[in-house]
């Protein structure tokens, strides 16, 4: 592709579609298993500025801004309600090379909305346009926010902060249809998604209830937006990113998948923690690798590398049998 779909501020974009950051998911290993599928751009799990502020970083916090050269452009996400801190925290980023720097405003967890930071700033529209002035204006990269709608149902002022963003500096706004208060539950309202795009002028992404190629088509169609930011969707399909269903995927590509996102975890976390976090992953291929299904509680309790990978191989030649 030589022309970008779209643009945050000077930084191109090749691509419609894009993983989104989740926490304890949107990990290096899975970034690259999208990127390499399809997904235009990366962004890091979501990393609290409280834990920036000293010299030395916790090993689990510096581990989340690792990322591959291939990853690029690269979004650092971070979330944090005290404005100077962020100010601080992003400018002890930059060393490490981001792309783009973006705020979680959609953060809906109670320990963390409730504290003012993640969808709690939605609280506080003045201080959201304060903190973009102040970082746009510090940061020679782009700076992009992820909302919610709102706190909740009373509280939907989704324009109002779009603007504000847009007006201090933000170069991109992903917004997820839902407000604080729902979480995940109900339905992502599309149109305010659409709303939102038609009044301001920077890239939109819309991001809610996209689980299918078929759903892709339908919010972009519903709603303008520039790309299409995927989360719970993506994990146990990240095919998605190349617009496809596990159904349309064979088992040989299926299988290769599963071996070649274990081997990244291993690799990137060591081989006992690898293998522990690539569990939450296993289980939800297995839901589209049904060959896998008889497996499943000797795969989830396994703790030795050489007979995970000896599990997948005796369910691939069952299949295979069978077939």
């Amino acid at each position: 592709m030589s022309t970008p779909t779209f643009q945050i501020r000077d930084v191109p974009v090749y691509g419609d579609l894009v993983l989104a950051p989740m926490d304890g998911f949107s990990d290096m290993p899975f970034r690259l298993i999208c990127r390499e599928l399809g997904s235009a751009m990366s962004y890091t799990e979501f990393v609290n500025v409280d834990e920036l502020q000293g010299k030395r970083w916790p090993a689990k916090t510096a581990r989340k801004l690792v990322y591959a050269a291939s990853e690029r452009p690269m979004t650092f996400q971070v979330y944090g309600s005290d404005e100077d801190r962020l100010v601080q925290a992003a400018e002890r980023l930059l060393p490490l090379g981001p792309s783009i720097l973006d705020l979680n405003m959609g953060c809906s967890v109670n320990t963390i909305a409730g504290r003012g930071a993640g969808a709690g700033l939605l609280c506080t529209p003045a201080k959201i346009g304060s903190i973009f002035r102040r970082l746009s204006t510090a940061l020679p990269i782009p700076m992009t926010g992820k909302i919610r709608l709102g706190w909740d149902d009373r509280t939907r002022n989704y324009l109002e902060v779009a603007r504000i963003l847009e007006d201090n500096g933000a170069a991109l706004i992903a917004v997820h249809g839902r407000t604080k208060a729902q979480a995940y539950t109900g339905t992502a309202d599309w149109d305010a998604i659409a709303a939102v795009k038609q009044a301001v002028s920077v890239p939109v992404l819309g991001n809610g209830d996209v689980v299918t190629v078929e759903d892709i088509d339908r919010i972009q169609a519903h709603t303008g937006c520039d790309g299409v930011m995927i989360g719970r969707g993506a994990i146990g399909n990240p095919w998605i990113f190349a617009r496809q269903m596990p159904q349309d995927v064979t088992l040989e590509d299926k299988i290769a998948l599963v071996r070649r996102h274990l081997a990244l975890n291993l690799q990137f976390y060591g081989e006992e923690m690898g293998l522990l976090l690539f569990r939450k992953h296993i289980v939800r291929y297995i839901d589209s690798i049904r060959l896998l299904a008889d497996f499943r509680t000797r795969l989830l309790t396994c703790r030795q590398v050489d007979e995970f990978v000896a599990l997948i191989a005796e369910g691939e030649e069952q299949a295979q049998l069978a077939a």
